[in-house]
């Protein structure tokens, strides 16, 4: 049973674990075997949690936070006069650089086990969060509510198959054309919706 504990504390061993995750995969850890990756007995981890399920779900809503954060630092998301391609462009060289792969190799690891409904919990705000981000950056340019949602659920759709794709194939030069096309057509849809 966790006892209580620095909120503060607690995070950096939410954040320990996600990064512990992000080398190892999250689709059959033990606390175990993630307190030794961490050079941790596992007395660690349950003074913080009361079982793997509880750090699970902290771990879920640390990297949705995380997520979040991200996409709000890309610059020019709340800016109309940027066009929603240089955005989507951002997040793709964020995503897939050195210093991100790993990341988001593990979030794309989630979508794919809550997917098959091998995840014990509901995933938060992973995929719909995005897309109200990106309806959020639409609606600024002008777009009603209701097309702005349905334009970013095609383009997060979009560029999750693409990012998946790459991650898979490495072929870059084939999905960063595809990437070029759907940064087209999104910029395309803003602008009819402007006119």
């Amino acid at each position: 049973m966790p006892r209580t504990a620095d909120p503060r504390r607690r995070l950096e061993v939410v954040d320990g674990v996600i990064e512990q995750l992000a080398r190892t995969g999250i689709s059959d850890f033990s606390l175990r075997t993630l307190a030794q990756g961490l050079g941790h007995s596992t007395r660690v981890l349950t003074h913080h949690f009361a079982d793997k399920k509880a750090l699970l779900e902290a771990v879920l809503q640390r990297l949705d936070q995380r997520q979040h954060e991200e996409l709000r630092s890309t610059p020019g998301w709340d800016d109309p006069s940027v066009p929603v391609g240089s955005i989507v462009r951002a997040a793709w060289k964020r995503n897939l650089g050195p210093d991100e792969l790993a990341m988001t190799r593990l979030i794309r690891e989630i979508e794919g086990l809550a997917a098959a409904g091998r995840l014990p919990l509901h995933v938060p705000g992973f995929v719909r969060g995005r897309a109200d981000f990106v309806a959020s950056c639409l609606v600024t340019r002008g777009l009603s509510r209701d097309d702005a949602i349905t334009k970013a659920t095609v383009l997060n759709a979009a560029f999750g198959s693409l990012e998946g794709d790459y991650l898979i194939t490495g072929d870059e030069e084939r999905v960063e054309r595809a990437l070029d096309a759907l940064c087209s057509w999104i910029d395309a849809c803003v602008a009819a919706g402007q006119s």
